[in-house]
């Protein structure tokens, strides 16, 4: 394990931050736990680094303990018997009948999440191949449960390693406990501890059968791929066209792209009320979040029930922040004037750091961004990083 005093800018893929007051980056699982639970027992204020993606670093630094995580491994746990695909599932290509097994993974924190995902890309295992290509570390992917291109961690996660702040306690936890949602969960809605491992559930082919992807199920991808929605195709296809659509969209860490240096998505597509929706332009993206009712079948005769809505609440609707972003007057390239933040190039969500921006800077655009939505559309952005040190 090594301690060292530093800018923390240099961690994190934004590029911004200032020093530590003491940074520990314990390299396994036992030097991890140890530098935590010594970090918890002090009392300066701690701070939890994987990979820096997710994160803005205010640029008077951190006047604590910043733990940095690089514990290492990937683990393929016991199997589970076959899985036989259920009626209606989509079918396997070999036919009916056709068995996929479950792989059971466990995944140290420190594992970069890419790492993770070209590993299990390369052993021919479908579930998380559509996640090609997200930044940071593995313990933080089931905080902001990390999606893309039609796949989300909850679809894959089974259960975290948590060591408890307020107990102390290292625990399993299902992922059915976590209250896993749109780039949210307990953990980030204020659950503090640590993610010591994930346990994920992917599905390899039976003996002699092709190495093929979950369904594909986002229009984009589909397009580039060239393939229907819920087609599937080999693994290693889909994570190729990601990291294109990902590298074309600046979203793809390349030192020689400076739309690159960013925190990928600033902000989370806001979801309303279906009503407030229906104020919005006609052409506003809208994707409603409601599962839609299962088909029924009803006697000849019987009386056909009432199409009403349920009570049970209004429908939710997802709008694009993108969309309203730009339609706002914010375009890509968009920077305040002397600023060397900037709205990417490439991605009206990413704000980018154009060279020497300051956390202030960055946090100054994103404000404004925020400002021109409310007034024009009545939204409220919320930032997807985790803010340290600035406020929104």
């Amino acid at each position: 394990m090594t301690a060292d005093v530093t800018e923390l800018a240099a961690l994190t893929t934004l590029g911004v931050g200032g020093a530590a007051a003491q940074l520990v980056t314990p390299a396994t699982r036992a030097e991890l736990l140890d530098a935590v639970q010594s970090a918890w027992s002090e009392p300066e204020d701690w701070l939890l680094l994987g990979g820096g993606s997710n994160v803005v670093i205010g640029d008077d630094g951190f006047d604590g303990t910043v733990v940095r995580v690089a514990s290492h491994g990937i683990e393929r746990l016991p199997g589970e018997p076959p899985r036989v695909r259920e009626p209606g599932a989509p079918e396997h290509p070999a036919g009916d009948g056709a068995r996929e097994r479950t792989v059971r993974l466990r995944v140290e924190a420190g594992e970069s999440w890419d790492d993770v995902v070209a590993h299990t890309v390369e052993q021919g295992w479908a579930g998380i191949e559509a996640l090609s290509g997200i930044p940071g570390s593995a313990g933080a992917a089931p905080v902001q449960n990390i999606g893309a291109y039609g796949q989300e961690l909850a679809s894959s996660l089974t259960a975290i390693e948590f060591l408890d702040f307020e107990t102390g306690e290292l625990s399993r936890i299902p992922a059915a406990a976590l209250g896993l949602g749109y780039r949210t969960s307990a953990l980030k809605r204020g659950r503090l501890g640590l993610v010591v491992s994930l346990e994920l559930a992917l599905f390899e082919p039976a003996p002699g059968q092709a190495a093929l992807s979950q369904p594909i199920a986002y229009a984009q991808l589909a397009d580039a791929l060239g393939v229907r929605l819920g087609d599937r195709i080999p693994v290693r296809e889909v994570r190729s066209a990601v990291l294109e659509l990902r590298a074309s969209k600046g979203m793809l860490w390349n030192p020689s792209d400076p739309d690159s240096r960013s925190a990928g998505s600033f902000f989370t597509n806001p979801v309303v009320s279906e009503h407030f929706a229906r104020g919005l332009p006609s052409d506003a993206p809208r994707w409603p979040t409601a599962p839609e009712e299962p088909d029924r079948v009803l006697p000849l005769g019987a009386e056909v029930p009432s199409l009403a809505r349920p009570a049970s609440g209004e429908y939710l609707v997802k709008l694009s922040a993108a969309w309203l972003i730009e339609r706002a007057g914010v375009t890509r390239g968009f920077a305040l004037p002397g600023s060397r933040a900037a709205i990417s190039s490439k991605h009206t969500l990413a704000i980018v750091n154009r060279g020497g921006a300051t956390a202030a800077e960055i946090v100054q655009l994103a404000s404004y961004v925020q400002t021109r939505v409310l007034s024009q559309f009545g939204v409220v952005l919320h930032p997807e990083p985790v803010l340290v040190g600035v406020h929104l």
